[in-house]
């Protein structure tokens, strides 16, 4: 009986000896393993770094342009063919290369063309399109306090506030007719001031050579705000006519009312969509300023 216990006990003493030599044998690989990963993320790292570095301070081949394939003038038999050599670079393009390793340094991007860069050399469109045409409704006029050839409205063109319009009548316009009558602006004009007060749009007239003038008149039915297009010139206007342009000036001369009272531009006429024609109320053959 005790030999048999003295036999259990050595034996669960072996077993117990022999798993806590496998838990450590366990540990030193463990160990092991970890370090061997830590190794390999550290040389994984260093060699990202170098390969960035490496892209980013290589320079770039020289362009070597490819020799032609049939030669233009035979040299002659015993004479030796000269070597094209590829001339140094210029101060101008060593500049260049060392701004983009300083951009790519510094992690930036060179800027893309834009738009108007890549038309450079094509000029703008000059046409009425560019013109702002809207309808107004004259709330109210008076004369200007320093100039009696000048009056002075409010109009409405449809936006929250009214515009200020400074326009020169003739004296023998009756300024109470004009009150709440509609009129064709140029609402992107830029503000400008005139003997003292801010003028905001250009309200078009007609005029003859004699001097006599009257306003162009959008159709029956129109409302303040509608636009004035031409079926033969469309596009949208500019947001601000610049003054060095001088787009009023240059279209100006074609803005002409017909021999039928019509206001057109080369022959286009005035239009407001689904409205009708803008017109003038009794001249014709006449300019429109």
């Amino acid at each position: 009986m005790c030999v048999c216990v003295c036999v259990c006990v050595c034996v669960c003493v072996s077993v117990l000896q022999a798993s806590v030599r496998d838990q450590k044998k366990l540990l030193v690989e463990n160990g092991k393993l970890k370090k061997d990963i830590e190794q390999l993320r550290v040389q994984l790292q260093d060699k990202q770094r170098r390969r960035t570095a490496k892209a980013l301070f290589s320079t770039p081949p020289p362009n070597i342009s490819p020799a032609p394939t049939t030669p233009v003038n035979q040299p002659p038999a015993g004479a030796t063919a000269a070597i094209p050599t590829n001339p140094p670079p210029t101060a101008s393009s060593s500049h260049d290369q060392r701004e983009r390793h300083s951009r790519r340094r510094r992690g930036e991007r060179k800027a893309r063309p834009t738009p108007d860069s890549l038309s450079l050399g094509v000029e703008p469109r000059v046409d009425v399109s560019r013109l702002d045409l809207r309808v107004g409704r004259i709330i109210s006029v008076r004369r200007h306090p320093l100039a009696e050839t000048l009056s002075v409205q409010e109009v409405d063109v449809g936006e929250n506030a009214n515009r200020v319009v400074v326009s020169k009548m003739g004296a023998e316009t009756d300024l109470e007719e004009l009150q709440g009558a509609l009129a064709v602006l140029l609402c992107n004009v830029k503000a400008c001031k005139v003997r003292g007060v801010v003028s905001m749009a250009r309200l078009l007239c007609c005029s003859t050579s004699d001097d006599v003038s009257e306003m162009l008149v959008p159709p029956t039915g129109s409302a303040p705000g509608d636009r004035v297009t031409f079926n033969n010139f469309p596009g949208d206007p500019d947001r601000e006519l610049q003054s060095k342009q001088r787009i009023w000036e240059l279209l100006q001369p074609d803005l002409q009312v017909d021999c039928r009272g019509v206001a057109n531009y080369k022959g286009c006429r005035f239009e407001v969509k689904g409205k009708g024609l803008c017109r003038a109320p009794s001249l014709t053959n006449c300019i429109i300023r």
